[in-house]
């Protein structure tokens, strides 16, 4: 019972930092948007900040620990296409703590919340509208854009988050893309959230450990001789090797 109280406590107590802090955030992001838009051409330097904005709940969450590997793997400066498994509401914060530069591809109603959603369209995150063919469309021209200008692009491939914590089959736009602008391909397997931020609840009696890990890149070369389906099958078999053994090192400790 007193477990399930703090939990509570812990729960409620979050909801009001970020209702709070959302606000002097976004006037924070409004400014150094205000003053580096015109010379940060990809906007760089705020979604740095916006990194750190996303970070900062899980620096404060004292039932979270996270850890980050694999940054090696990424290249500085580099346009990838970052695809990453899908377990909970959580994976975006988690992997907003990698501080790589990237344009969320995002459902469009998260773009409705305040604050945050509108610090979204300051980013120039891409907003996807399932189930329209033209708002389809239209997400995938926005997507090519930001990789013609030098910005990666970050989707989570499964489209929905997975009940079992294994890896769903994949959409392939995001391998269309790839395979179109000859980006290379960024995997990113998580664990973990899914028992940190269930679906429609907050548990946080104990300690819920996360991991991310980026894995090596998937040069485009690798790619360019396969179908857009080899392409995604290739990809996918990669992330569910690679989730398999980040599971197993957590379950090693």
């Amino acid at each position: 019972m007193t477990d399930k109280i703090l939990g509570r406590f812990i729960s409620w107590t979050l909801i009001l930092i970020i209702s709070v802090t959302s606000i002097f955030f976004f006037i924070l992001n409004v400014t150094v948007w205000l003053l580096t838009v015109l010379i940060d051409r990809r906007l760089v330097i705020l979604h740095q900040l916006t990194c750190f904005w996303a970070s900062f709940y899980t620096y404060i969450m004292p039932t979270w620990r996270i850890k980050i590997e694999g940054r090696k793997n990424v290249k500085r400066g580099a346009c990838y296409m970052i695809v990453c498994n899908h377990q909970s509401q959580l994976d975006i914060l988690v992997n907003f703590r990698l501080y790589v530069h990237f344009k969320f591809v995002s459902k469009a109603e998260i773009f409705k919340v305040p604050f945050i959603g509108w610090n979204m369209y300051l980013n120039r995150y891409i907003r996807l509208v399932r189930g329209e063919k033209s708002k389809v469309d239209r997400m995938m021209k926005d997507c090519e854009k930001a990789l013609d200008g030098g910005s990666s692009v970050f989707f989570f491939p499964e489209g929905t988050r997975s009940k079992d914590g294994n890896i769903k089959d994949f959409k392939p736009g995001s391998f269309i893309l790839a395979k179109k602008k000859e980006v290379p391909i960024l995997p990113i397997v998580l664990n973990g959230t899914s028992d940190a931020l269930p679906k429609y609840t907050m548990k946080t009696a104990g300690v819920h450990r996360i991991r991310v890990r980026v894995l090596p890149e998937i040069p485009f070369e690798k790619l360019k001789d396969l179908s857009v389906e080899e392409t995604t099958e290739l990809v996918r078999n990669t992330m569910i090797e690679g989730l398999a053994s980040l599971k197993a090192d957590m379950q090693e400790g």
